[in-house]
């Protein structure tokens, strides 16, 4: 071996000894709460024009269908009910919510070293959605999914340094009971992750049972109350411009009881919401603008995340098209709005109409994980699982999210322009008399750790080294890294003592 050749190779085994080893949080080049928002669709003429109409679809249209509980409280702030039944809200009442709503909140996880902090452009990426199907990969099938299923996202999540927080992906479908229903999917969530949660209640009189339980999770009520681990999803209107009736109740027993609150407004473009995307963007803000106005209505600057997550219709069919160009507008829209506002927001990316992972799956999830990421959304809900059109989740496409929301991450981080980064001492100790690259110099190695990411399961292997290692697929990649995760005891299981009375009270679905 020549002198070249053993120096390249000296350089080689040092990158991956330094790939290899592991990375502290202040040495990780990608973290949760990155700073987004250098993309930005919408001009400031055009966010103004939304925030008029939204304010004017207030004033004029209102919203119907408010709980006798929820008109009482809007109408002692300010609001108009008129005898159409419809409640109006005045700019003034507006305005004067938007200044009591809280702008910068954290949603903790069990363990703090999970805790997502809400504020300006900090970008946070997890699941969500209410998928009835898991997809089988090896089958190319579509199943119910299960409180199995969900306990096993839930553990795989907690594994996956750039998934930063569990919403509920898919509904139980083995549990017909809706009590128990709500009771085992904060169960199967929290028994498998320590990362925030995120899920929702099927009807108003399953919130205390429920509470009692998070209780018992904590450690206690004020325990509770000090550090909530878990926040409510609620779908709080029923677009176009009505009130979730019960949805709303259950909203109100929530902020009693101390849990942060999703306001998600979820119309359809072309079919529940105006087709325009500007227009799509005017209703799911004004919608919750009204959430903000009931919520502050009752306590206010209680912890409520702007949930403007407006999809998209393919307008040949009606049929949604949550992994196309449109629906990543929209998300970059909205996150614009919410900064706009000054509130901590949320929408939806990263989903995929694909029904495998696969490549159109992969440019579906990436085009709109991507533009929320770099239009500064503080929650990018349903990032990674989520497939047809939110119909199936994924756990393979779980895992392989992990790798894409990287690269994502690694987008919204940006480039630093610094006084060491464009100085010339390295190149020309490279280019005038040194080895002519910069393999192993100090600055490329110090740099492999703090500036770029690399892949868990992608492949970067020539097409040489592929075929002398086997031909790796990734998908095969990715399931062993499942069977992996799962062939282990969960890192967030409850303790003994505590899980024998969950059981002893509630009927708990999940195997021991």
């Amino acid at each position: 071996m020549n002198m070249t050749s053993a120096r390249r190779s000296g350089g080689r085994a040092a990158r991956k000894a330094l790939r290899a080893a592991p990375l502290t949080q202040d040495m990780r080049p990608v973290r949760a709460g990155m700073e987004g928002g250098t993309f930005t669709p919408l001009t400031p003429e055009g966010i103004a024009r939304i925030h008029a109409a939204a304010l004017d679809a207030l004033e004029q249209i209102g919203l119907a269908d408010a709980p006798p509980s929820g008109i009482e409280h809007m109408t002692r702030a300010g609001a108009v009910l008129g005898d159409d039944g419809r409640l109006r809200f005045p700019r003034a009442l507006v305005e004067d919510m938007l200044a009591k709503a809280a702008k910068s909140i954290t949603l903790h996880g069990r363990d703090p070293r999970h805790d997502l902090h809400l504020s300006g452009n900090r970008v946070h990426f997890g699941t969500a959605g209410a998928a009835v199907h898991v997809v089988d990969v090896e089958g190319r099938t579509y199943r119910d999914s299960t409180v199995q299923d969900l306990f096993d996202a839930a553990c795989i999540t907690d594994q996956l340094d750039n998934i930063h927080f569990l919403q509920r992906p898919m509904v139980c479908r083995d549990i017909t009971d809706n009590r128990e229903l709500d009771l085992n999917t904060i169960y199967a969530c929290c028994a498998g992750t320590t990362k925030h949660v995120g899920t929702s209640f099927v009807e108003p009189g399953f919130v205390e049972d429920c509470m009692r339980l998070i209780h018992m999770i904590a450690g206690g009520e004020e325990a509770w109350r000090a550090r909530p681990f878990i926040s409510n999803s609620n779908c709080f209107v029923v677009p176009p411009m009505k009130f979730a009736t019960e949805s709303c109740q259950v909203m109100e027993k929530v902020i009693a009881a101390g849990m942060p609150v999703l306001l998600l407004s979820a119309g359809q473009a072309g079919a529940t919401a105006p087709a325009p995307i500007a227009g799509a963007i005017v209703q799911a803000v004004a919608e919750c603008l009204a959430g903000v106005v009931y919520v502050n209505a009752i306590k206010p600057g209680h912890p409520a995340i702007f949930g403007t997550w407006p999809f998209v219709s393919d307008l040949r069919t009606g049929a949604m098209s949550g992994g196309s160009g449109e629906q990543a507008l929209l998300t970059a829209g909205c996150a614009q709005m919410h900064r706009f506002y000054g509130l901590p927001g949320g929408a939806a990316a990263g989903i995929a109409d694909a029904k495998l992972p696969d490549m159109q799956a992969g440019w579906e999830q990436m085009c709109s994980n991507v533009m929320a990421g770099l239009s500064g959304l503080n929650m990018v809900y349903e990032a990674a699982g989520m497939h047809a059109s939110l119909l199936g989740f994924c756990l393979e496409s779980l895992i392989l999210g992990d790798d894409l929301i990287g690269q994502a991450l690694r987008c919204v981080r940006g480039i630093e322009v610094t006084e060491d980064s464009v100085n010339l001492d390295v190149m020309r100790s490279v280019c005038l008399g040194g080895p002519g690259h910069y393999l192993g110099s100090e600055q490329t190695l110090n740099l492999m750790q703090t500036e770029y990411v690399y892949p868990a399961l992608g492949d970067r292997t020539s097409p040489k080294e592929w075929e002398e290692i086997g031909k790796p697929d990734l998908l095969k990649k990715a399931i062993a890294r499942k069977e992996q995760i799962l062939s282990g005891p969960s890192t967030a299981a409850f303790d003994p003592e505590t899980d024998a009375q969950i059981r002893a009270a509630f009927n708990i679905h999940l195997p021991r």
